[in-house]
């Protein structure tokens, strides 16, 4: 029979808004600087842990497998088993779904999930046609033909690409993440007003929960190694207003488009980490969970309106388990983007959509947003791509503790066409 799955405690960094070039900390240093003060509060050594699983999109060539290196740097243990996962958007969430299955299957018992994410060390990439002449240059043996190829340069080849532009651009579709946003969202009626509305509130919540230390034990204090240290996420802005972002043009569709650098989740640097334990680890080490893992779906779509995963993968896990949209008492959506998201609760009260993608008898409702994303999203603190899932599901456990309520869905669009959504009981 399949085992309880628990999640007994969870910490991340500040989300840092990026500056227009490298941050003080690398995805290792940012999965190092949560980790230490989560592990050092356990009432175990970190080598009780069975593995070790992070996600991270945006490997930086000097950490490969930065699972692994944050395990070491850690003081986990040269034993110690961990790997790092990429489902791009999902990859927090995956890490996590990973442990829940091995553990819930009785093959691990305690079992470290995180997400880490440094978007602002994304590398320039030089184009193709550049990398093809320095490679007939580094070929070429005889003088000659060494100088013949030099002269064959051209000032085109020494002109970078931001390596996230084109990582957040899907290559099946050639549209990039904002423009799927504009798809759904004029799809689904979204208009800019709304996507607006729906960004200041996103801020006023986030800023709200800072003030009331609602994300105390959360969010831990990063020290940089020169001696800064970051205790909040500094993307919010809590004088955000109407008046301000209907200033802002669009950012992909002009003139017309919804999505603007103001009702669009910021780029951001940031790592997670959860922790997953079987009955047996809980009895044996005296822990106390927080929540249950009841299930896990995911789903996928045409890329070209990845938008709407969290609508099929959390409608999947609300059919397996004969619930109604209503029943969810918390919500996290990660707010990619403000109009994605509205789309997403446009979707669900559409009857033909409910009907013919959805496989349901009608329309599924109105989701009420004061249960949903209740103290801000990644449009006021951001959202680090490896790192979101994880957040967001340990959000989701912190706020229902908070709120007293008792189901969760924690769900994400996941670019390339995807959708992940987890289903959580707390106890």
């Amino acid at each position: 029979m399949a085992r309880p799955v628990y999640i007994v405690d969870g910490a991340r960094t500040p989300f840092l808004k990026a500056q227009g070039g490298p941050g003080p900390f690398t995805p290792v240093d940012l999965a190092v600087q949560c980790g230490r003060p989560l592990l050092a509060r356990q009432p175990f050594e970190p080598s009780a842990f069975d593995q070790v699983i992070l996600g991270c999109v945006n490997v930086i060539a000097d950490e490969m497998n930065p699972a692994r290196v944050a395990a070491l740097r850690l003081g986990m243990g040269e034993r110690m088993v961990a790997f790092t996962v990429q489902i791009n958007c999902g990859s927090g969430m995956q890490s996590l779904d990973t442990a829940y299955r091995t553990i819930e299957a009785g093959k691990a018992d305690l079992i470290l999930a995180g997400g880490a994410e440094a978007l602002s060390y994304a590398p320039l990439v030089f184009p193709q046609s550049g990398v093809r002449w320095f490679a007939k240059f580094a070929t070429a043996k005889a003088p000659l033909a060494k100088l013949a190829a030099f002269l064959k340069i051209r000032p085109s080849y020494f002109n970078p690409i931001i390596g996230l532009e084109r990582g957040l651009t899907d290559p099946v579709t050639d549209l990039n993440m904002g423009q799927t946003a504009e798809v759904i969202a004029h799809l689904m009626g979204v208009t800019r007003e709304q996507a607006d509305t729906y960004a200041v509130e996103s801020h006023r919540r986030l800023a709200l929960a800072q003030e009331q230390g609602f994300l105390k034990g959360e969010v831990e204090t990063a020290f940089a190694r020169d001696g800064k240290f970051y205790d909040h996420d500094n993307g919010v802005r809590p004088d955000s207003s109407m008046e301000k972002l209907a200033k802002l043009k669009p950012a992909f569709e002009r003139p017309w488009g919804q999505v603007t650098p103001g009702n669009s989740s910021q780029i951001t640097d940031g790592a997670c980490w959860t922790i997953l334990a079987s009955e047996d680890a809980v009895n044996k080490h005296g822990l106390k969970p927080k929540a249950v893992i009841v299930d896990s779906a995911w789903a996928g779509l045409d890329p070209a309106i990845m938008g709407f995963g969290p609508v099929l993968s959390s409608t999947e896990l609300l059919k397996r388990h004969n619930l109604k949209l209503q029943d969810i008492e918390t919500w996290e959506i990660n707010e990619a983007f403000a109009s994605q998201l509205l789309a997403c609760l446009a979707a669900w009260k559409d009857d033909k959509f409910c009907r013919e993608v959805l496989g349901l008898d009608g329309a599924a409702g109105q989701l009420d947003q004061a249960k949903l994303n209740v103290d801000g999203g990644a449009i006021s603190l951001g959202h680090p791509v490896g790192t979101s899932g994880n957040r967001i599901v340990l959000h989701l456990v912190n706020a229902m503790k908070r709120l007293g309520t008792k189901r969760g869905i924690a769900t994400e669009c996941i670019g390339g066409g995807l959708g992940g959504a987890m289903l959580i009981e707390t106890v």
